[in-house]
């Protein structure tokens, strides 16, 4: 059967196994996609390469270009035209990146910043020229504002060249740190412009020109120590050249301090010497760029062939885990159904059927009833379970024999105390009637009537315990009985009789078989009412014929009660519960549900108009008689 209420176990074991196995998904899915994202990334540097590191290494290229031209123009206040060339170039190289720097999309936080970083110094371009084409501009500011935008582009390549594979990364930022050296030997030329054309040079260009030259030598230093031998032997071969020799020199006497106050002869050759250098470190780093971007593409396949292997095999070990665990899941799942379906069957057909029959005072346990559970269970855990199922419901079938023996033990001792007591009290009524007719005293006689009533009322307390015993009492008529004389019978039983009017009712008769229970049923309900009102009001008792019998009405003006005790009560009246020897305030409602289910009486409660409480008591016409009453038991 299907479990109702709470979550099913399969349910639970699913959510218990989706953790482990979403992690598993999880850690699988990242390190897929961390890798696999590195080869992509990788495949994306030639588009990287076309639309922003081509295009902004042509940028530095005629920013170089167009910084010395400004510097010998400012100098010497010749070459306009020159330089307005010069500025149309860059001006379309300019264009032409930010064109082509529009198409990237899926840029990484880190390059956007510096590709925005890169635009704002491009930005500043023109207020650069308007200082050039100003009056008596300081040439170091120029040189500075130029490069403070080739800055830019190698923060861009920064964080172009971060590519996940390792050795690759190392030549690209090795090859990186040469393009600065080489935008370094550019503000270099433009230094030596301006010193030739004065002359001499100025304390703070020598600082700045010492500052240019020792970072420029540092990078060579590292990048080249960092390169392979294929990228590294053009540059070997440029620094054992007669050109970087002599460029060298030039480098040492302008940071000597002899520049300041004159320049030597050999200044003559420091512009030859420079655009000697200048070719050969812009061939070399061109081939060196080339020779980067052409190792990407096998760099990315090798990348994506492991994550090919490595993720299918990742992905298989993800799907066995998967399937094994949702076998182990249905597998036990199906033990635990089987062992609740065996365990329910046990609890609410043969326990529930052995517990009926055994209060009912049939035999004991059948074989049947005592058989052990058999679940199918390859679980240690499920056999143990059901083991300890097998050992409660022998546990369960001795105790419910033991119940029903004692309970049958109780019931006897009831209806032994009750028929001894009844015997009692049959002869002490007798005693009293006997010394009521022979009393003429009156004050003797009203003690004597108390008595009576007492013993009366005693008496049906007797008849209680028989009733609870499912036993029937001694007493009873033969011939039918007046409805009137039946109701009177029942409020003389009551401690509080003068409260109670019986008004009169329709001329029928109770069979005499059920005399006996009738007046007990009345007597109990009649007794409630006068218990649960306030002791001045009254009680009455009224009764109508109806097309299926008899209805007696009793009604009381007390306070009532909610509407779920009356329901909970008037399910009591109807389902005939079992008597239950912790309930004994309940006693008279228990006695009234067993004699109305006896006749097939229907009793229910409801609330007043009063404000009390009215029970109503609908007798069958089966247990009326169209005769009419004789006297006689």
């Amino acid at each position: 059967m299907p479990p109702t209420r709470g979550r099913p176990i399969a349910l639970k074991l699913l959510v218990l196994l989706l953790v482990p196995l979403t992690s598993l998904v999880g850690l699988w899915a990242f390190a897929a996609a961390l890798t696999g994202g590195d080869g992509l990334r990788l495949l994306q540097v030639n588009e990287l390469v076309t639309n922003l590191s081509d295009p902004a290494e042509q940028i530095n290229v005629q920013l170089q270009n167009e910084r010395l031209t400004s510097v010998e123009f400012l100098t010497s206040r010749q070459g306009r035209q020159r330089l307005t060339t010069q500025r149309a170039l860059t001006d379309r190289t300019v264009a032409a990146f930010r064109q082509l720097a529009a198409r990237e999309r899926d840029l990484s936080p880190q390059m956007a910043t510096q590709l925005d970083a890169l635009y704002r110094e491009l930005d500043e371009l023109p207020r650069l020229r308007r200082k050039v084409d100003g009056a008596d501009p300081a040439p170091l500011q120029v040189i500075d504002g130029y490069s403070r935008i080739a800055d830019a582009t190698f923060r861009m390549f920064d964080a172009m060249v971060l590519v996940p594979e390792q050795s690759l990364y190392r030549q690209a930022r090795a090859v990186t740190m040469l393009g600065e050296a080489k935008d370094i030997l550019s503000r270099e030329r433009a230094v030596i412009a301006v010193v030739l054309a004065r002359g001499r040079i100025t304390k703070a260009e020598r600082e700045a020109f010492i500052g240019m030259v020792g970072t420029r030598r540092l990078l060579y230093t590292q990048a080249l120590s960092q390169l392979d031998g294929r990228l590294r032997g053009p540059y070997e071969e440029l620094l054992a050249s007669p050109a970087y020799q002599e460029f060298l020199k030039a480098e040492d006497a302008v940071r000597g301090q002899a520049a300041m106050n004159g320049l030597p002869a050999a200044a003559a050759t420091w512009p030859v010497d420079g655009d000697n250098l200048w070719a050969a470190t812009e061939r070399n780093q061109f081939q060196a760029v080339q020779g980067v971007v052409r190792r990407v593409t096998p760099a990315a396949d090798g990348i994506l062939t492991k994550i090919g292997v490595a993720g299918g095999a990742g992905l298989l070990a993800v799907l066995a885990s998967i399937l094994l665990s949702l076998r182990f899941r249905r597998r036990l799942a199906e033990e635990l159904a089987g062992l609740r379906d065996a365990a329910t069957e046990l609890a609410e057909v043969r326990l529930t059927g052995l517990v009926k029959r055994l209060r009912a005072g049939g035999d004991g346990p059948t074989d049947e009833e005592l058989a052990p559970l058999e679940v199918k269970a390859d679980t240690a855990e499920v056999r143990d379970i059901v083991t300890a199922f097998n050992s409660v419901q022998h546990t369960a079938v001795e105790a419910a024999v033991d119940q029903a023996r004692l309970r049958h033990g109780v019931s006897q001792v009831f209806v032994n105390l009750a028929r001894r007591n009844q015997t009692l009290l049959h002869r002490q009524l007798m005693q009293l009637d006997s010394m009521e007719r022979h009393t003429e005293q009156p004050e003797m006689l009203a003690d004597l009537f108390k008595l009576d009533h007492l013993t009366t009322r005693m008496r049906r307390h007797a008849e209680s315990l028989i009733i609870l015993s499912d036993q029937v009492p001694g007493r009873g008529w033969r011939n039918p009985v007046p409805l009137v004389d039946v109701l009177r019978a029942a409020v003389a039983e009551v401690e509080e009789y003068p409260r109670v009017e019986v008004l009169q009712p329709p001329q029928v008769s109770v069979l005499g078989g059920a005399v006996t229970d009738v007046a007990h049923l009345v007597a109990e309900l009649v007794e409630n009412a006068t218990l649960f009102s306030p002791p001045q009001t009254r009680v009455d008792v009224r009764s109508a014929l109806t097309p299926h019998g008899v209805t007696v009405e009793i009604e009381d003006r007390g306070l009532g009660l909610v509407r779920t005790e009356l329901d909970e009560l008037n399910a009591r009246l109807e389902e005939v519960p079992e008597f239950d020897l912790a309930q004994s305030d309940r006693l008279g409602l228990f006695v009234v549900s067993r004699l109305a289910a006896r006749h097939g009486i229907r009793v229910r409660l409801g609330p007043s108009p009063y404000g009390g409480l009215t029970a109503m008591v609908a007798l069958p016409a089966s247990l009326l008689s169209d005769q009419p009453a004789m006297a006689g038991r």
